[in-house]
């Protein structure tokens, strides 16, 4: 029997496109740090270790749309956060605090405003943890290597908040216009 599923509301659907396309692009990253630095590959494949709870975002869209709302900026910040020991705060990985912040700012209705002040507020201490009890990275790059993924995490932070931009442009935050969700 085939049956029939409950569309999800624009906001979710919006989170789970974000969700799978940082899930897929997960992969590439070590192969650009390979390319672009040289060095430091082994431990780019850290960077990996997020995947899954991105992939997990969209399966558990259908169960829990706000669940998988929240998840996406928490499990973006968490993933910064250990992006950032792994690579170094010279690598420009905290920029991507940025786009959890931008996710938390459009992936909630109305109503919602103090899940989504608690999700802000959140992705901002995680900011500040990242910022207050950094240390040595992972891994020992170089001046140059930490140019070069600067520059490739600025790059990837100003794709990810215009696509963010892109996707959630024009999606109603109000329940009267969200049609699916029953939380």
């Amino acid at each position: 029997m085939n049956a029939q599923r409950t569309p999800l509301d624009p906001l979710t659907q919006a989170t789970v496109t974000i969700a799978w396309v940082i899930c897929l692009n997960k992969p590439s990253y070590p192969v650009y740090v390979w390319y672009l630095a040289g060095d430091g590959v082994v431990a780019s494949l850290g960077s990996l270790i997020a995947a899954p709870f991105f992939l997990a975002i969209p399966f558990l869209a259908r169960r829990s749309p706000l669940i998988a709302r929240i998840s996406l900026p928490v499990v973006g910040s968490f993933d910064t956060l250990f992006e950032t020991r792994l690579f170094g705060q010279g690598s420009g990985t905290e920029l991507f605090f940025g786009a959890c912040i931008m996710l938390a700012a459009g992936s909630f209705r109305t109503e919602e405003k103090w899940i989504q002040r608690c999700v802000a507020a959140l992705v901002f201490a995680i900011l500040l943890l990242s910022r207050h009890t950094g240390g040595a990275p992972f891994h020992a790059w170089s001046d140059a290597d930490l140019a070069v993924l600067l520059d490739l995490n600025i790059f990837a932070v100003a794709c990810l908040m215009a696509l963010i931009a892109i996707r959630y442009a024009g999606v109603s935050t109000s329940a009267e216009h969200s049609a699916g969700e029953k939380c």
